[in-house]
């Protein structure tokens, strides 16, 4: 299983496909709908966001298995 930090490059990665611009922190807050100062939390702490990626990925039709494992 990934951590934190390899979970938010691969949604990073994700949210860039259609998009030409560099993706930031505040960018993939949004795509989670959690705020700014919450995701700065998660991310100090280094907690995944179980609930908030499951959702996105339910709204945007990924599996999550893209998300949290790596290709074998």
């Amino acid at each position: 299983m990934r951590d934190f930090h390899s979970i938010i490059e691969v949604l990073r990665v994700y949210l860039a496909e259609d998009k030409k611009m560099k993706i930031l922190d505040k960018d993939i807050a949004g795509a989670l709908e959690i705020s700014q100062s919450k995701f700065a939390t998660i991310k100090r702490r280094n907690s995944i966001p179980f609930e908030n990626i499951l959702k996105f990925c339910k709204k945007e039709q990924l599996c999550c298995n893209e998300i949290y494992f790596e290709k074998e």
